[in-house]
């Protein structure tokens, strides 16, 4: 399994349905409300032969109330 990261930018006042409908899939292994330039961040987990981009796409980036999404692929951790 391979760790990455979603920040999400969601539309004025819909941050908290944002992540109740995230958390309602079960797609993210964590879900964060963040301060700064985004309001929330996944932690999501995918074996190693599934393909990031495809997953942000099709799985993430549906939800309603979302405006943007930087995704953070990771390499090793310590």
């Amino acid at each position: 399994m391979k760790p990455f990261f979603v920040q999400i930018k969601c539309e004025l006042g819909r941050a908290y349905d944002v992540a109740n409908q995230i958390a309602d899939a079960e797609i993210a292994s964590e879900i964060y409300s963040i301060a700064g330039q985004y309001d929330l961040l996944l932690k999501i987990y995918l074996d190693s032969e599934e393909d990031i981009g495809h997953f942000v796409n099709e799985k993430i980036q549906k939800f309603d109330g979302i405006k943007d999404t930087y995704t953070i692929i990771t390499h090793r951790v310590f």
